[in-house]
């Protein structure tokens, strides 16, 4: 499978814009003292997206039966928080044994490439998305809503940055999110894709651009270790450019030939070496990923295995 959160935010035809931590690792500080009971792996719900629109609580209570004690929300065809208010998401996540610990929005609308279908769902109809908010025209009411259910991190899922001007837009958006997050007291990052490495006008990139033009205190970065790998970069170089700037990961692993996203532990990503930069990265949270996971035995598969990474 190699369907990634940003091609399908596209095909998915989101362009209709509605309306605590860890600690550093020491430098004699090993693995398995990383990895305390009381901060155990997340888990990204994009991994699972087709289960949680037909049953959130089913689907959750599963994932909580697999070991999984952090969550980090996405949009779902329900609206809304998979259908709740965000008091009651975090109510029904709680309830669980877990914790919701950030939210992933829509920075602006996509345009829907000329010819763009919608995707399928298990019915064989296109999928219908309602509004969705998004940081660009929403983000004091998405900031307003992490704040109500008491997250750490509110997070740009992906966002427009093919041009000089689609960049100057997405940074001066974060600069505003970022502040408003900080006086509502959470956290604010951007998750990357493959794509932000790609240079534009001048040669250089969407991710260098945002990180250096945006205030290092108010926009953080998620990254996505399988993206930054099949865009060529090394995740513990980047940590070493920018410390303390990672407080969230994607866990998230990808075959050798750069293209198809698998579970974690099956592919070529390194995830000892990185997580042995924690402390570089200021990590805080880290979230699993396999893009629309085929089954619960993929999404029981990847936590077995970094489990077994960082013990």
């Amino acid at each position: 499978m190699n369907t990634d959160r940003r091609s399908f935010i596209k095909k998915a035809g989101l362009l209709a814009a509605g309306s605590l931590a860890i600690p550093y690792l020491s430098k004699a500080e090993n693995l398995s003292g990383f990895f305390p009971a009381e901060r155990p792996a997340g888990i990204q719900l994009f991994t699972v997206f087709e289960k949680m629109n037909n049953d959130p609580k089913a689907t959750l209570e599963k994932i909580a039966s697999i070991g999984y004690k952090e969550i980090e929300s996405a949009f779902s065809t329900r609206g809304g928080y998979y259908g709740y208010t965000p008091k009651e998401f975090k109510k029904l996540v709680e309830g669980l044994g877990m914790k919701w610990r950030a939210h992933h929005a829509l920075g602006a609308p996509f345009k829907m490439p000329a010819g763009g279908k919608m995707p399928l769902g298990a019915d064989g109809k296109p999928i219908t998305i309602p509004p969705m908010m998004n940081l660009r025209d929403n983000y004091q009411q998405l900031v307003n809503d992490a704040a109500e259910g008491e997250l750490s991190y509110l997070v740009c899922a992906s966002t427009p940055v093919g041009t000089m001007e689609e960049i100057k837009n997405s940074i001066e958006v974060f600069q505003k999110t970022g502040e408003a997050s900080k006086k509502a007291g959470i956290g604010f990052a951007y998750h990357n894709h493959a794509t932000e490495f790609d240079a534009v006008e001048g040669g250089k990139t969407p991710y260098e651009l945002v990180l250096s033009q945006t205030d290092k205190d108010l926009v953080k970065m998620e990254l996505d270790l399988a993206w930054a790998t099949k865009a060529g970069k090394d995740p513990v170089a980047l940590f070493k450019e920018q410390p303390g700037r990672f407080p969230l990961w994607h866990v998230k692993d990808i075959k050798s030939d750069l293209q198809t996203i698998t579970e974690v532990g099956t592919g070529v990503v390194d995830f000892k070496r990185i997580f042995e930069a924690a402390d570089i990265a200021g990590l805080k949270y880290f979230f699993v990923e396999y893009d629309l996971a085929p089954s619960f035995d993929s999404v029981d598969l990847c936590y077995k295995n970094i489990r077994k990474v960082i013990g």
